[in-house]
């Protein structure tokens, strides 16, 4: 008899998560395994941010937290949503989570009913399917590919709707691709959503300060938009705090306070310390952290340098974030080494076992021909880690 869930076991493992706890094993076992799986700065969060949390625990912060979040640490998000976003929220539109996963957990269920459909943009984070799947939706995948800078058009957007879409969930800029929309092309989107007034959008922003191009746009702005808009963020990415676990979300009333509502019987209020120490990260201009976001520039091109210097990898330029997703399907029914190898989950295995370079396939953010390499890694880590993969393939 099978006493798990028919939900359970339909569920799949985090891709991510599950090629890190791989390399974790290797390591065990002796091997020296670069790891550029995980999309985790490489950084100290910041001594400021620190010093904040050690007051905090001085200060006997350690009690239970209100469900939705300290409302100081409301005002400072409702401060950071107006300086960085042109966003005006209330303290009534705003609900801290523990990380931006369960801010995006939340949504989907407060607003998804049996097969109701979502869009999501392909290539999407690795979560996205599952969580909806979780949560009775039906995920539908818009296609798009490096040609177009892995971006959904407008014209893709009005193919996908049907009469049970609910909700369409991108992020910008994107994990895993690296994509950036510009202010005009979220505008076309918003365009066509403008006839479909019953469709809601999730924007998730949590690498808003990791760009490149500069001139980060939130779907939330337009102001025929706005009501519509569940604008997700954190401070995993920019603040390198990734195990802090501080989401949050500035949403329309009714979404936000449905939000607290299941939060209060799932894990109540965030942590008390970390809180506080992200008051003090929020409130401060995000050229404290800018020194993080010159670093991954420099090793965007230096990775991408090196990796177009491999035959079979085709590289977009990342705008933003710090991966990159090559399409390497030119590999695909060779053998090396003995090995054919048939798809991007092989390929990625291949590296891991032959090259000892922890990668992601591609499959796992719903593009089947690429694989996403994190460069939230030394400098010197890359360089090692192209050089084994271009041994590995030659």
């Amino acid at each position: 008899m099978n006493q798990l869930s028919d939900r359970i076991n339909s569920l799949s493992t985090s891709a991510t998560l599950a090629m890190a706890a791989k390399a974790r094993e290797l390591r065990e076992e002796g091997k020296d395994i670069i790891g550029l799986s995980l999309g985790e700065p490489d950084f100290d969060t910041p001594d400021f941010i620190k010093e904040s949390a050690k007051q905090a625990i001085d200060d006997n912060y350690n009690s239970y937290t209100p469900v939705d979040g300290y409302a100081e640490l409301k005002d400072a998000i409702i401060t950071k949503f107006k300086r960085d976003n042109q966003l005006d929220y209330n303290r009534q539109q705003i609900v801290v989570s523990t990380g931006a996963k369960q801010s995006l957990f939340n949504i989907a269920s407060v607003m998804l009913n049996d097969a109701d459909e979502v869009i999501l943009p392909c290539p999407y984070w690795v979560s996205y399917s599952d969580i909806v799947k979780l949560n009775g939706g039906v995920p539908i995948e818009v296609k798009t590919s490096i040609d177009n800078d892995f971006k959904m058009t407008p014209a893709q957007l009005e193919a996908a709707i049907t009469p049970k879409t609910k909700m369409i969930w991108y992020s910008s800029p994107c994990n895993p691709s690296g994509s950036v929309y510009s202010k005009k092309e979220l505008r076309a989107l918003a365009d066509v959503l403008q006839k479909y007034p019953n469709i809601y959008v999730v924007s998730d922003e949590i690498y808003e300060h990791i760009n490149f191009v500069g001139g980060h746009c939130s779907m939330a702005q337009f102001e025929d938009m706005f009501e519509r808009t569940i604008t997700v963020n954190g401070v995993s990415k920019a603040f390198a705090m990734t195990g802090w676990r501080i989401g949050y979300i500035g949403a329309p009333t009714t979404i936000a306070r449905a939000c607290n509502k299941i939060q209060g019987q799932v894990t109540s209020g965030a942590n008390c310390i970390a809180q506080r120490a992200v008051i003090s990260a929020l409130e401060a201009s995000p050229d404290r952290v800018q020194y993080m976001i010159d670093e991954f520039k420099e090793r965007r091109q230096l990775i991408l340098g090196l990796l177009r210097e491999i035959d079979g990898f085709s590289c977009n330029e990342p705008e933003g974030a710090f991966y990159v997703f090559p399409d390497i399907s030119a590999y695909f029914g060779k053998t090396l080494k003995g090995q054919t190898i048939d798809n991007a989950s092989e390929f990625a295995m291949y590296l891991l076992e032959n090259a000892n370079v922890a990668t992601v396939t591609g499959d796992a953010f719903g593009n089947p021909n690429c694989i996403r390499i994190s460069y939230a890694a030394s400098q010197e880590q890359i360089i090692e880690a192209v050089k084994r993969i271009k041994n590995a393939l030659s």
